[in-house]
């Protein structure tokens, strides 16, 4: 067959411009417009994995057929997108199986608009796991066929019963919420020198944020006429603070044989130290200030050792009782105790010490009684 050789030429020209359009084409959709574009149809086996959409407008792409299987895995979106427009954009359709993990959509996006885009239908099985949108502003996109709504007819319940009834122990309850009791022993002594024995204890009822609280301090003579002297108080308590409670009641002195309105502070003070201030108003206009610290100073799991102070002051003279404005009374003890059955009870050995302060020594004096004095003391602690 014989060829013409005039007409080569002309070919050759027409294959280059082809071939030059083409490479224009793939390389520059910047300006390509999809806002009318209709993808509603079956497009489950298309490959995107090679596509540029850098400043493509989809506003009125129409994304509602089948895209179950389409794989974006190679798409790069890395390039200029800021003034993409998905504000029409329908992807209501079947897009459950899509697979966007090798996405990269690392680029500027800031200016991207999602505010019309619409994906409420089933993507429940789409792969954005490679996906990079930190720059995307998704401000107005409506997702609610991915999230929120009803829960379906087989959600467990909120109270997690599932519809089964409790029987006959009832709901349960939280620990914190249920009221529970419970006794402190914190001193049960005998002071040799002063032939005594020394007594405080508390037992309170409620939960962790509302309690009543019965607490009674003092000691009992063991000769000549046994006296006993204390101080009990009935209190509402409540916690103020993560480390601190507060305490209001009602309370009662045999010393003077006079009731008095209570109030208090109790907690841990930094560095550990237990801590409490307690002030009585009594029905003669007396008032009285308690306070006291105790360190626990720990030396194995078994071995504690515990000092302990505590001041008592009085806001006018009351000479019938021997008490003295100003700071009375300072009482310091050092107890070394063993804490045994899961430190429930805990025997100890100690030293206390009392003295007298301000004007009380001067009246002390004058009514022959000892003004400082000290003893060996023994006794046990224990809760329950």
């Amino acid at each position: 067959m014989k060829v013409s050789k005039k007409n080569l030429p002309f070919i050759g020209l027409s294959s280059l411009v082809l071939l030059t359009s083409s490479f224009a084409t793939a390389a520059d959709m910047s300006g390509m417009d999809h806002s009318g574009m209709d993808m509603s149809g079956d497009m489950s086996d298309m490959d995107h994995s090679g596509m540029d959409m850098s400043d493509m407008d989809h506003s009125g792409m129409d994304m509602s057929g089948d895209m179950s299987d389409m794989d974006h895995s190679g798409m790069d979106m890395s390039g200029d997108m800021s003034g993409m427009d998905h504000s029409g954009m329908d992807m209501s359709g079947d897009m459950s199986d899509m697979d966007h993990s090798g996405m990269d959509m690392s680029g500027d996006m800031s200016g991207m608009d999602h505010s019309g885009m619409d994906m409420s239908g089933d993507m429940s099985d789409m792969d954005h796991s490679g996906m990079d949108m930190s720059g995307m502003d998704h401000g107005s996109m409506d997702m609610s066929g991915m999230q929120g709504g009803q829960p379906p007819a087989d959600a467990r319940s909120p109270d997690y019963s599932n519809g089964v009834p409790y029987g006959q122990y009832g709901k349960p309850m939280m620990m914190g919420s249920m009221p529970l009791w419970g006794v402190s022993v914190d001193d049960l002594g005998y002071q040799f020198d002063e032939d005594q024995i020394n007594f405080e204890a508390t037992g309170w009822y409620g939960t962790d944020s509302n309690r009543i609280r019965l607490r009674t301090e003092g000691s009992a003579q063991t000769k000549d006429d046994k006296e006993i002297d204390s101080l009990s108080s009935l209190a509402y308590w409540k916690p103020l603070s993560i480390f601190w409670n507060g305490e209001a009641g009602v309370a009662y002195d045999t010393e003077n044989d006079n009731a008095a309105l209570m109030a208090g502070i109790v907690g841990t003070a930094p560095y550990f130290i237990e801590t409490d201030a307690r002030a009585y108003l009594y029905t003669d206009g007396q008032l009285r200030l308690d306070l006291g610290a105790e360190y626990e100073w720990r030396l194995d799991q078994h071995w504690v050792v515990i000092p302990e102070v505590g001041l008592t002051a009085f806001s006018k003279d009351d000479h019938d009782n021997g008490i003295t404005k100003g700071f009375n009374e300072m009482e310091a003890e050092v107890r070394l105790t063993y804490e045994t059955f899961s430190r429930q009870l805990a025997p100890y050995v100690g030293v206390s010490y009392e003295t007298a302060l301000g004007k009380a020594r001067g009246q002390r004096r004058q009514e022959d009684e000892s003004v400082d004095s000290s003893s060996l003391t023994a006794g046990v602690k224990f809760w329950f």
